[in-house]
């Protein structure tokens, strides 16, 4: 069992290189099946949802070979069709990889995706997507079968997505790079990892314009061709203390520490706020590293979850963690996954005060919190707990830390080159 033992109240102080993207990498695999060939990542992370991802690619023929933050994708030899069961209901990410078996071999089944329970997240979007560009798709007995063979492979068409879904917007990429004409996709998602993947499939051969926007336009190629590209800097773990979750850790714990290889603009918003809180922020875009300092109790807020390039969900639990210490009432509003708010029962097993109602909790700050034993029930909310605990008076054990390695590489490496007193007490090989 994966066990996370904290000491809170110490101040933090240094820096840390932060892990490539998990967001960005596993469709980026996904799109490895595509091309008939040798497909390179670097600074791909070495956390269980790319590990569980290589186990899909080598299921259907794709020889993998990953070596530190390296990744070879040898995809000459795919023959399989069907993603098995075991790795979809673990992540959903692996839903991504239907739209590449369709363009690559012109089927695909796989059952419903799994993953953090976070919410009903539909997949209609996804197949909606895919109808359009010509697949014939039946949903039975919890499987999806795909195939776009009896219609002469999948044809350019303008899909017009009812809500900016990352995923649906992943899926009709993908599914668009090697379909014959032009794919318009409408209301697209525009969060940096979709113009990251981007800019990869375009590395690859692939011709995608209007990255950044919500009007992407694919214009179907023949083929790929090798390919070598480095995956950028997670912003979501950033955000925690490695830019999102580690900021957030700063800000709780107070202290100062330098966040490198990652890219300030994709991280406008949640930095704004950490400046509402209190927090001061440097932020070197040339030089790609985020400097957060925090000498005082964090100041309350009000957070509204929004898609790219509002406020991202994923921050919002590590941002209710220090919240909860703010002084005063904060209040955050989920508009994305109303599952998020799982995470304030057991913030309150630590003394947290917070109230939910719908998708609004309101948090009433207190300080310090509590040391106490606690499970983490996903992943952005196990980080949270870590966030909470820096936080705190004594000891927290943060369990099912299983959650937690699906994102992020060693958090406890991290944290503690940034002066945590922080261990693993128990860890599953």
């Amino acid at each position: 069992m994966s066990v996370i033992q904290v000491c809170g109240l110490t101040p933090l102080k240094g820096e840390i290189s932060i892990q490539g993207s998990k967001n960005a990498v596993l469709p980026m695999m996904a799109a490895a099946l595509l091309h008939r060939g040798v497909t390179v990542l670097t600074n791909v992370p070495v956390i269980r949802d790319v590990a569980c991802m290589l186990d899909i690619l080598e299921s259907l023929g794709c020889r993998c070979c990953h070596k530190g933050d390296c990744l070879v994708m040898d995809a000459r030899s795919v023959t399989g069709t069907s993603i098995p069961e075991e790795y979809v209901t673990a992540m959903r990410s692996s839903i991504v990889v239907l739209s590449a078996l369709l363009g690559r071999m012109g089927e695909g089944s796989c059952c419903y995706p799994g993953g953090c329970l976070i919410g009903a997240r539909p997949i209609d979007l996804h197949l909606m997507a895919l109808r359009a560009l010509g697949a014939d798709i039946r949903e039975r007995d919890g499987t999806i079968e795909a195939s776009c063979r009896k219609n002469g492979g999948l044809k350019g068409t303008e899909i017009h997505l009812s809500y900016p879904s990352v995923g649906a917007t992943e899926q009709a990429i993908l599914a668009s790079v090697l379909a014959d004409g032009v794919t318009i996709i409408h209301q697209a998602a525009r969060e940096p990892e979709i113009s990251q993947m981007c800019r990869f499939l375009n590395n690859m051969g692939a011709v995608i314009c209007g990255m950044g926007t919500d009007h992407l336009m694919v214009q179907g190629v023949a083929g790929l061709h090798d390919s070598s590209f480095r995956v950028e800097g997670d912003r979501i773990v950033a955000g925690t203390c490695k830019s999102g979750t580690y900021g957030a850790a700063v800000v709780a714990a107070g202290g100062e520490a330098l966040l490198r290889g990652i890219c300030p603009s994709d991280l406008k918003v949640p930095l704004e706020e950490f400046q509402k809180a209190g927090a001061a922020v440097d932020a070197d875009e040339k030089n790609r590293q985020i400097r957060i300092c925090m000498g005082k109790r964090p100041l309350p807020l009000l957070i509204k979850t929004e898609p790219y390039p509002g406020f991202p969900t994923d921050l919002q639990s590590p941002f209710m963690a220090f919240l909860a210490t703010a002084q005063g009432t904060s209040y955050i509003e989920e508009q994305v996954f109303e599952g998020r708010f799982a995470t304030a029962k057991i913030l309150e097993q630590m003394g947290a005060v917070i109230r939910t109602e719908d998708q609004r909790a309101v948090i009433e700050g207190h300080y310090p919190l509590k040391g106490a034993a606690v499970n983490a029930c996903d992943l952005r909310g196990g980080a949270a707990l870590m966030v909470a605990a820096l936080a705190a008076e004594g000891d927290t054990f943060i369990g099912e830390c299983h959650h937690i390695e699906r994102g992020y590489e060693d958090i406890c490496r991290d944290m503690a080159a940034l002066g945590a007193h922080i261990r693993w007490v128990g860890k599953d090989s």
